[in-house]
């Protein structure tokens, strides 16, 4: 007769695989619901623009909009010369040469002169000297003097064409070929940018002074690629001045160096850890990066708290968007109306998850939101952060970033200079002329 089977590990196995069973069952669960949840896009998220698909649409265009008022060119507010032509004869044929006559139609014809390159050929005379027996040589010229064979202006024109324009460098000595007609090799490009860091690195010491002159900072980061390292180029500014700093990591010993030992009165960012902590008296927390959080929650199914909450921050955008036209007095009432509006939204109940969450964001920021109403130097949102910041997000995407950390720390105070120049009306190009020099880009009459 058998002995009867032994059933324990037979038991033991199968208790195991209905364990397994149920851990996977609930991953399915899981899975089929996060199936179910709304697509992060750049509406309802920070998706960058880049990665937001749109739908695709019927084909044809939009349909044409109401007609809008002619407009024309205006006339340049200081040509080259000016040309006054008088009539001589009318479209009958009559002599009208000797009659008096008045401006009737006035217009620009705008060219360029052909551009080649301006080379001056220096030769510096000698010879030997009669009384002590000694070589003597003539001193080179003011300007003039012997070194790199590059003036100021080809300098500029190049750092523009590379740090502005984003061009590659064996593309960029085409373009200085082609368009100037001089021959220049990659090497000597690379020349001209590593003798302008002293430059532009003094330029961006005197912006940094200019900016911690002031009581508010807005900030903001965003990748780039050095060597083979992820890393970080921030951008610090208000008003009319900003300053980038480029290879550096995304801690928040970047600002705590940036700061030194000074603190603004006021910072303006997103909810990023690493900004955060740095005012003496108030933080302002970006209300357009809170508004598409908020719409996330409503495409999750939020009907209670969500759409309320972004009435009320479209309307404290609005009052941020006239307050120019607003008495303090004004500012004052509509920050109680607001507050007053948001506590009745936080004393609403949550029925999602979605709505849940929201709501456990707004207790620990919700004394950050309203900072800006009254205090006229702070803006509700930090899209000038986004703006100042997306040409360095354009340059990453064209050239893929830079092979050594000196290039990433020049193309940063480049972009200090241009930036702040753009904000006190002063073009790139001549921006970057002015750093060479030693200037200091003036601001604004």
């Amino acid at each position: 007769m058998l002995p009867p089977p032994d059933l324990t590990g037979k038991d033991a196995v199968i208790a195991t695989l209905l364990a397994r069973i149920s851990a996977l069952e609930t991953m399915v669960a899981d899975l089929e619901a996060k199936l179910n949840h709304p697509r992060k896009r750049p509406g309802n998220s920070s998706v960058p623009p880049s990665q937001g698909n749109k739908p695709s649409g019927s084909g044809g265009s939009k349909p044409k909009g109401k007609p809008h008022r002619g407009a024309h060119r205006a006339l340049h507010p200081e040509p080259t010369r000016k040309l006054t032509v008088p009539a001589t004869t009318c479209g009958c044929g009559a002599d009208v040469s000797g009659l008096t006559q008045s401006a009737q139609h006035t217009y620009d014809c705008v060219e360029i002169p052909p551009i080649k390159p301006d080379v001056t050929q220096v030769t510096l005379q000698g010879g030997l000297c009669p009384c002590c027996g000694k070589r003597f040589k003539a001193a080179a010229p003011e300007g003039l003097e012997p070194g790199s064979p590059f003036g100021p202006n080809l300098c500029a024109l190049v750092i523009y064409l590379r740090s502005v324009q984003a061009i590659p460098l064996n593309r960029l000595r085409d373009v200085v070929f082609d368009i100037v007609g001089l021959e220049i090799s990659e090497g000597a490009i690379v020349n001209i940018l590593k003798a302008s860091q002293s430059a532009f690195a003094a330029q961006t010491a005197r912006f940094k002074q200019d900016l911690m002159a002031g009581t508010v900072i807005a900030s903001d980061e965003t990748g780039m690629r050095v060597g083979k390292k992820n890393r970080w180029l921030w951008v610090f500014h208000h008003n009319l001045t900003a300053v980038f700093l480029g290879n550096q990591s995304r801690a928040k010993a970047v600002v705590e160096e940036f700061l030194g030992d000074w603190r603004p009165d006021y910072w303006v960012s997103d909810r990023y850890g690493g900004q955060l902590g740095w005012a003496v008296k108030d933080q302002q927390y970006c209300l357009a990066h809170l508004i598409r959080d908020v719409q996330y929650a409503i495409d999750k199914g939020d009907t209670v708290l969500a759409p309320k909450l972004r009435r009320l921050l479209a309307d404290a955008c609005a009052i941020g968007r006239r307050r120019d036209k607003l008495s303090d007095p004004t500012l004052y009432a509509y920050e109680l109306k607001l507050d007053q509006r948001l506590d009745k939204i936080m004393a609403l109940t949550p029925n999602t998850p979605a709505a849940a969450a929201l709501h456990k964001v707004l207790k620990k920021i919700r004394a950050h939101l309203f900072v800006f109403v009254t205090n006229r130097e702070i803006s509700p949102t930090n899209n000038s952060s986004e703006r100042a910041i997306r040409p360095c997000t354009v340059y990453r995407k064209v050239t893929n970033g830079f092979r050594a950390e000196w290039a990433a720390e020049l193309y940063a105070d480049v972009r200090t200079a241009v930036e702040t120049g753009r904000r006190r009306s002063v073009r790139a190009i001549d921006a970057i002329r002015l750093t060479l020099a030693g200037a200091l880009i003036p601001l604004p009459v």
